[in-house]
């Protein structure tokens, strides 16, 4: 059946225009999405008299927190660029299959994964790097945050699909209504209900649960051009297969990210003690709105790169991956600037306790030493899994963290070098990494491409 519209047709019109227009309504609701844990640090380590224990506590939830995240990322970023490219060869039938068959996995596994949680969470966080000091603290938060995490699955892998086909601002919609609900119910439950920290975890529960509400209204509704529909939520294993295909390197990024968060705190409780690994809370949420805006640029050029090379607009893909390298490259390296300049008073932001100060500023000055060099890294591996190559996406999603940084946390400290060596590993495995992985599509994809549009070019002259 061919598709009943051409509104959102990616082969016409300017692709870095196509892109901006994708990307600021995408970056605006990552970043956005990522104050759900942020402002939960931020009210948290300003919490009278137990603030850096219990931002301590709240960041050794973020390995868990990550994993349910991951299981999202699975099948809603696997699920929409495969939706985009069956959009540009002008399949909807193909198109609402996948979307029917990505709420039935998201609601599957939104069940399965943080009941699996909730009852190993104990071991978990002991194995994470809590003290009985910040185990308390971890405790109640994320018991809390597992009761709510099917919603949470479902706002996260479902909202990719409302991005795939050019409607950003809906997407921005989805993550804006309930940050904006989490920084209003915050300070609320935390100090007016005196809930401390369970009360950042409610808020998170309520917020995302009225994101949920949002998403699904709108797949269910008129102006959505692939529709929700009952009879495609039956499983299809084989498209499914194909949808946690694609989504895999996405899947890979986050649950290593969980991995190293882990082996970082781990590590850094065992050379260092408590302040360190407080430290490292501080520096992922940094880090969290670097990577936010990066995977928005990626995401919104996702689609118009699957579309044109679903529709055989080679010229098209290889001008949009220039234009997302440029950019994201440019924008790194202002943020680089920018945090070095600016580390101690960013580091007061979520606590100003003066020996945290003098133990986070070297030690995240070095963290994020070469970070920006990751843009390129993260133009590459978007325009992979843009063009359905999920075996090179996953590769280099598990060499830069698996093969490169964990063995590096893990090692260093054992070296000689103590807990500078394990915030050095960051920089050394991201250099390494992106340069590897951007040559690597230099040499065969970008090359692939330029090869079909010279073909194509000849039988149009022919």
């Amino acid at each position: 059946m061919a598709v009943k519209e051409t509104k959102n047709d990616f082969s016409q019109g300017s692709v870095p225009k196509l892109i901006w227009k994708l990307a600021v309504p995408m970056i605006v609701a990552q970043v956005v999405n990522a104050l759900y844990s942020i402002v939960d640090r931020v009210y948290i380590g300003h919490m009278a008299g137990v603030g850096q224990l219990a931002l301590t506590g709240i960041g050794l939830c973020f390995p868990i927190t990550m994993t349910v995240a991951a299981f999202s990322a699975l099948i809603g970023y696997g699920g929409a660029p495969l939706s985009s490219i069956l959009r540009g060869r002008k399949d909807a039938d193909g198109a609402e299959r996948v979307l029917g068959n990505s709420v039935s996995a998201l609601c599957v596994l939104g069940i399965l994964i943080p009941l699996a949680c909730f009852f190993l969470r104990r071991p978990v966080l002991y194995l994470f790097g809590a003290s009985d000091a910040t185990f308390p603290y971890a405790d109640q938060y994320i018991t809390i945050y597992l009761t709510g995490s099917l919603p949470v699955m479902l706002t996260l892998g479902l909202n990719a699909f409302i991005n795939a086909q050019g409607f950003t601002r809906d997407g921005m919609v989805t993550v804006g209504i309930g940050a904006v609900l989490n920084l209003a119910l915050d300070p609320l439950f935390i100090f007016a209900f005196h809930m401390g920290i369970a009360g950042a975890a409610v808020a998170t529960v309520i917020s995302q649960t009225v994101s949920c509400l949002w998403v699904l209204r709108f797949l269910l509704g008129k102006k959505n051009l692939i529709r929700l529909r009952r009879k495609y939520l039956r499983p299809d294993w084989p498209l499914l297969g194909r949808i946690c295909a694609l989504g895999v390197s996405s899947f890979i990024m986050q649950i290593t990210e969980s991995a190293i968060s882990a082996v970082f705190n781990a590590n850094l409780a065992k050379f260092g003690g408590d302040i360190y690994v407080t430290t490292m809370t501080v520096g992922t949420s940094i880090n969290q709105i670097y990577f936010m805006v990066i995977q928005g640029f990626g995401q919104g050029a996702q689609p118009v790169t699957g579309y044109n090379y679903g529709a055989g607009r080679y010229d098209r893909v290889r001008q949009g991956f220039r234009f997302l390298a440029v950019v994201c490259l440019i924008y790194a390296t202002v943020f680089w600037g920018l945090l070095q300049l600016f580390m101690p008073r960013i580091i007061g932001l979520f606590n100003s306790d003066a020996a945290l100060l003098e133990t986070a500023v070297p030690m995240l000055r070095i963290y994020f030493l070469l970070t920006f060099l990751f843009a390129l890294q993260n133009a590459s591996q978007s325009t992979f899994v843009a063009l359905g190559e999920a075996k090179k996406a996953t590769f280099f999603a598990l060499f830069r963290k698996v093969l490169l940084l964990i063995p590096l946390i893990i090692v260093l400290p054992r070296l000689g070098f103590g807990v500078t060596g394990i915030f050095a590993a960051e920089p050394i495995a991201d250099t390494l990494s992106a340069v590897i992985c951007f040559m690597t599509f230099l040499l065969t994809s970008y090359r692939e491409l330029k090869q079909k549009e010279l073909a194509q070019q000849s039988l149009q002259r022919e």
